[in-house]
């Protein structure tokens, strides 16, 4: 069952030709984790979605509400016999049928779908994973560049050249050649004690879980924690780099090119995290 404008409705993989989505990439989304019930960072996603349809100036419905929200996920959730799961779920923002490049209105429709995952509480994947550069493309920095929409032909074209060399993920590139992100999720690197990501400025998403990591760093007073640009020559130069997504949890790296890197802050950040959920 998917929720369609707050009616659950038989996924029968079907999709109007008319979906401005599909037709222009006129869509914004939320990627969340639920446990048992319960959104894991609930309010983080919501501000972001309201951030991300006024940028792209969207009529925002008057009962568009976080309660609202909650509710319309919960309810498709239970609808799938997933309430006491764990689940991945995709709410998706279009902009209503009409217009071409210029859309006949503002107002918007919503999707919800669900999918069963493992893993109530974070857990580090200590396999091998390897990165490299993804520069065929590069990022051009701008609010745009910050939200979670439709338009993602980078991070696909940029997933297959992972495929095809054997990789695990690669890191992209913004404009002025400078590190911005993963192709699923947001960079850390660690060098002594201090500890870098890249700025929103730079171009890279404005990720729920970076939030979370950027406040559990705060706390640790034996790091200096910067956001600030990074070079493609910091990253071989790094003890340990970590890629963030609110699925996933932390992902370390394990290698780039012929460096290897360790994951003892990784260790330290994914039990401070469940510690989180847990006291949440």
């Amino acid at each position: 069952m998917i929720n369609l404008n707050g009616t659950l409705v038989e996924n029968i993989n079907t999709l109007s030709v008319e979906n401005r989505g599909f037709a222009y990439g006129d869509a914004v989304f939320e990627t969340m984790k639920v446990n048992n019930g319960s959104i894991l960072f609930l309010e983080d996603h919501y501000f972001r979605l309201m951030a991300s349809m006024r940028i792209m100036r969207m009529e925002i419905p008057m009962n568009f509400t976080m309660e609202y929200v909650e509710d319309e996920i919960i309810k498709t959730i239970t609808a799938n016999n997933l309430l006491k799961q764990t689940v991945r779920v995709k709410f998706i923002v279009n902009r209503n049928f009409g217009g071409l490049y210029t859309p006949t209105d503002n107002n918007v429709t919503f999707l919800i779908t669900v999918k069963p995952i493992d893993n109530t509480f974070y857990t580090l994947n200590e396999d091998a994973y390897e990165v490299d550069l993804f520069k065929d493309y590069y990022v051009s920095p701008s609010l745009l560049s910050t939200l979670k929409t439709n338009n993602k032909a980078l991070n696909v074209v940029g997933s297959i050249y992972a495929k095809e060399n054997k990789l695990n993920n690669c890191f992209i590139l913004n404009t002025n050649k400078q590190v911005v992100e993963a192709l699923n999720g947001n960079i850390f690197l660690l060098k002594g004690n201090t500890i870098k990501t890249p700025p929103i400025i730079d171009g890279c998403l404005k990720g729920v879980m970076r939030k979370q990591i950027l406040e559990i760093l705060n706390t640790m007073p034996s790091f200096t924690v910067e956001e600030t640009s990074v070079s493609p020559f910091e990253l071989q130069k790094a003890d340990e780099i970590f890629i963030t997504n609110v699925i996933v949890g932390i992902q370390p790296v394990t290698k780039y090119r012929k460096k290897m890197f360790s994951n003892t802050l990784a260790k330290q950040l994914i039990g401070k995290l469940n510690v989180k959920i847990r006291l949440s």
